[in-house]
């Protein structure tokens, strides 16, 4: 189902799981820690990718339970919940620019620091 790097890179993530549902590669990783300035200190990451994957890039990722930020601003592009493995999960919607996912170098280990990138941007607290 996933390249061997990728297999190798998840056996950092105590608990993953990794199965096929609906034609999609669903990758849940528990107790993703979150940073400073959110809610949570960590939460499920479910990366749901698409068939082709390594080749094709991989688009939004949800989490469970919903995270919000500590002082209660809203963070953009989160508001949808969506059901996938029998579980509500809260929709990050962002996606790659023509030409950034590179086919080949690029990996689940590249994805989850994006993912990691924006979840820092988002608990980021923005000065009055």
């Amino acid at each position: 189902m996933l390249p061997t790097a990728d297999n190798e890179y998840l056996l950092r993530f105590q608990g993953h799981s990794v199965s096929m549902t609906g034609g999609m590669i669903c990758v849940v990783i528990p107790n993703f820690p979150l940073p400073e300035g959110l809610n949570l200190t960590a939460a499920t990451l479910l990366l749901r990718l698409a068939p082709g994957y390594p080749d094709i890039p991989p688009d939004m990722w949800w989490f469970s339970p919903t995270i919000s930020r500590s002082d209660g601003q809203p963070i953009p592009a989160t508001q949808v919940v969506e059901v996938h493995l029998a579980r509500q999960w809260q929709r990050w919607s962002r996606h790659f620019a023509q030409g950034q996912w590179k086919p080949g170098l690029d990996s689940l280990e590249s994805y989850i620091a994006l993912v990691k990138r924006e979840l820092s941007k988002a608990a980021a607290v923005k000065a009055p």
